[in-house]
């Protein structure tokens, strides 16, 4: 435990970085492993309640992919995925939902409440926060366009239902599932949503959670920081692949906009 005058040293050395950020929307994803071990998530909900306490704006998009995979099995589904992104068949779909809207959403926020913070957990649906369209296919790694079924892509968000419930008091918690103009329920990759919502609201950060160190290079080396042409660059020889594609897609849409930087961590 820190003695009271280490304690006072580090917060007056944040001091700076406090102020910077007072006030500003920082966009986190919070998924992977964090969310399956009770330290991990314990530790991240404390410094999402402490970012809103120093007077941030922190908004939580939230992934769910070990409990989907777990549920998918006691179900006898096998998980399948293209390019990072899962293939969602309908029985998939109500997984999906159930898990991430009816479990997850509601109990970060019910830990948030029982830790002192208050938020409000929505789903891409509530409100025409997130618009969706079905995806395209996509390339296996064979070559062959395989279609994802109910996997969505964003069209657009209406930033108004987050910026009501900052101006609230309130940590906004979003699962990422949303509906098209039909009525059709789709699947969304969380860090697709988190890159899109940044950019949305005109973030000061985007904070990607991790079960990996960040983006490697082909000695596995990782590479600390990276520019946007970079990170294109690593997408287009293939260096960037599988499951790191959507994150690296998420903060090139975010830094596109604006968002001023973007992290990919490590959650773990």
């Amino acid at each position: 435990m820190a003695i009271p005058s280490t304690r006072a040293e580090i917060i007056i050395g944040a001091l700076p970085f406090i102020q910077a950020f007072r006030g500003k929307t920082v966009v986190v994803k919070y998924g992977g492993n964090a969310m399956v071990d009770p330290d991990l998530t314990t530790a991240v909900i404390q410094d999402v309640i402490l970012m809103g306490l120093v007077g941030m704006q922190p908004v939580v998009v939230h992934g769910g992919g070990p409990q989907i995979d777990e549920a998918m099995k006691t179900s006898g589904l096998k998980p399948s995925f293209v390019q990072g992104l899962r293939v969602t068949d309908p029985e998939t779909m109500r997984i999906v939902e159930r898990v991430l809207v009816g479990e997850i959403n509601q109990g970060i926020v019910a830990l948030i409440g029982r830790m002192g913070g208050a938020a409000i957990g929505l789903s891409g649906k509530d409100g025409g926060l997130v618009r969706a369209r079905k995806a395209p296919p996509k390339r296996g790694a064979d070559g062959q366009a395989l279609d994802l079924g109910l996997v969505g892509e964003v069209v657009g968000i209406d930033p108004r239902p987050i910026q009501t419930l900052q101006a609230a008091g309130y940590i906004p918690v979003v699962a990422p599932t949303a509906g098209d103009e039909s009525g059709a329920t789709y699947n969304i990759n969380a860090d697709v949503v988190a890159g899109e919502m940044a950019a949305a609201l005109a973030a000061e950060k985007l904070v990607l959670l991790t079960d990996t160190d960040g983006i490697l290079d082909r000695q596995g080396v990782l590479l600390s920081t990276l520019s946007a042409h970079d990170a294109e660059r690593l997408k287009a020889d293939g260096t960037i692949s599988r499951g790191m594609l959507p994150k690296v897609g998420a903060c090139l849409t975010a830094l596109r906009a604006g968002v001023r930087k973007t992290h990919i961590i490590n959650g773990t």
